[in-house]
């Protein structure tokens, strides 16, 4: 059903299905939910996107954003 549905939005806003890396994305997403919170996973999905579109390859933000992720526990509050 994920492929499926992942097919459906590519084809409703005319992108290209080869360039959405399913588990880039939820790999991200996991390691954000637990380094970070479970709410900044979706939202730093959404961030991932922006990115992206302004650029940055999807590989490229996604290992930074991860390094941030995995630090952010550590940091001093």
């Amino acid at each position: 059903m994920l492929e499926d549905w992942i097919d459906e939005v590519c084809r409703e806003f005319g992108l290209d299905r080869a360039d959405v890396d399913r588990d880039l994305v939820l790999d991200l997403a996991k390691d954000v939910a637990h380094g970070v919170a479970r709410p900044a996973a979706p939202l730093t999905a959404y961030l991932l996107g922006l990115a992206v579109g302004k650029g940055t390859p999807a590989t490229d933000a996604a290992g930074r954003i991860t390094a941030l992720a995995a630090g952010w526990g550590a940091r001093e509050r």
